[in-house]
């Protein structure tokens, strides 16, 4: 390739054989895969990130509720969710990690688990988003609603709101495959619809009631979960 210099002097330039060629996405500039939105991922990186979510689930859970267990003799649960309290409104934070017993952490950690991995497998991203929507609902509706001199621990709001959503974001993703799944739990789980009212002494019904808020919501608000796409990755340029 040759230019004219100012003075009429052709100059020659040679491509460097070591420089990748610029694209129309420019040079250096990578596709981010198994990050961000749901579109991003590979079926492989959905089951890992999945998985990886359940499991870190699971071991928080039960790994707080051992050391409450062996060294604090269950006194842990004192930062659980005190209504209208607000020595105790951080336990909208801390509730979720603590259970009054192993047949309680048990009863939230079967379902859990496996709406854990059903959100997990559209990406890190859209699982933070609508578990934190989810704990900020449930929490905040459980500290107005919850009723004075009441404690209020367990994953149970979390869990109601994972449900919540799997069942109603194939409406708003307009996504059948995700209609289909939701449908197919909520009559699998069509029992829980008794825990979100007030007919059980001693349960949260409003815990269970302001999570299911909270996972419809998340489920109309949060855009991170569009349908799935297959996605490739892309190679990285170099030398050939």
């Amino acid at each position: 390739m040759t230019s004219s210099g100012p003075f009429g002097q052709q100059n020659s330039y040679q491509p460097n054989p070591f420089q990748p060629a610029p694209d129309s996405a420019g040079v250096g500039q990578k596709r981010t895969v198994n990050s961000g939105d749901s579109k991003n991922y590979t079926r492989t990186g959905r089951l890992k990130t999945a998985l990886s979510l359940t499991v870190g689930f699971l071991a928080i859970e039960w790994i707080i509720h051992i050391i409450n267990f062996l060294f604090f003799g269950n006194d842990l649960g004192q930062y659980g969710i005190h209504p209208l309290d607000f020595n105790g409104i951080w336990g909208i934070f801390t509730a979720p990690l603590l259970h009054a017993n192993f047949e309680h952490l048990i009863g939230n950690s079967l379902p859990g688990a496996i709406f854990c991995f059903l959100i997990g497998l559209s990406g890190r991203k859209a699982w933070w988003e609508v578990t934190i929507i989810v704990v900020l609902i449930a929490g905040v509706g459980t500290w107005l609603l919850g009723g004075p001199g009441t404690s209020h621990i367990g994953a149970s709001g979390m869990v109601y709101g994972w449900l919540a959503y799997l069942i109603v974001r194939g409406i708003f993703n307009r996504s059948l495959s995700q209609f289909l799944v939701g449908v197919g739990l909520g009559f699998a789980y069509s029992g829980l619809i008794w825990g979100v009212l007030p007919i059980y002494e001693g349960v949260s019904w409003q815990g269970h009631l302001f999570g299911a808020i909270g996972g419809i919501v998340a489920g109309m608000v949060i855009t991170s979960d569009d349908p799935i796409k297959k996605v490739k990755p892309q190679p990285q340029a170099g030398m050939r």
